[in-house]
Formats: C-alpha cells, sequence, structure tokens
C-alpha cells in the first residue's frame, strides 16, 4: 500500500468520514472547505493522525496550512519529514 492510499483510509477512519472510499477522495482535491469538507477540529485530528501513524510532527499552524491543502501536499510533507 502506497503512502497516498494508506493516508485516504487513515483519514476516512480517523475522521469517521461515512459514505466515502479511499479511491473516492482525488489527489489534488481540496481537503477542508468546498472539497472534503474538513474543519477546524479535523485539522487537529489530523496532526494526531500523522504523528500516531507517520511519526511526523507538525510543530505549527503555518506548517499545517501548507500540508493540509491536498492529499498530494500531505504525501509531500510526510515524506520529507520521514527523510529527516
Amino acid at each position: 500500500m502506497t503512502i497516498k492510499e494508506q493516508l485516504k483510509k487513515i483519514l476516512i477512519e480517523g475522521l469517521n468520514i461515512e459514505d466515502m472510499m479511499p479511491e473516492e477522495i482525488e489527489d489534488d482535491a481540496p481537503l477542508f472547505g468546498e472539497g472534503l469538507g474538513l474543519d477546524s477540529l479535523d485539522a487537529v485530528e489530523l496532526v494526531v493522525l500523522l504523528e500516531k501513524h507517520f511519526g511526523v510532527e507538525v510543530k505549527d499552524l503555518e506548517e499545517g496550512r501548507e500540508a493540509f491543502q491536498t492529499i498530494n501536499t500531505m504525501v509531500d510533507f510526510i515524506k520529507e519529514r520521514s527523510n529527516r
């Protein structure tokens, strides 16, 4: 399973997104607002999920804002942080 596939599965399970399959989440669709519809509470959950499943820390709000734009930006963030 790729990081992208794993991340989509974790998002659905961790955020309790109902009636959606991992393959239905578009790689470049916005995660917040009109895209997947996540909110600020979900962002806090994302920080916890990234650390739990990938050992990656989000140190501040600005870093999270950039990383949590799309699935692709999250995967890039995970890969970048995993290599440190």
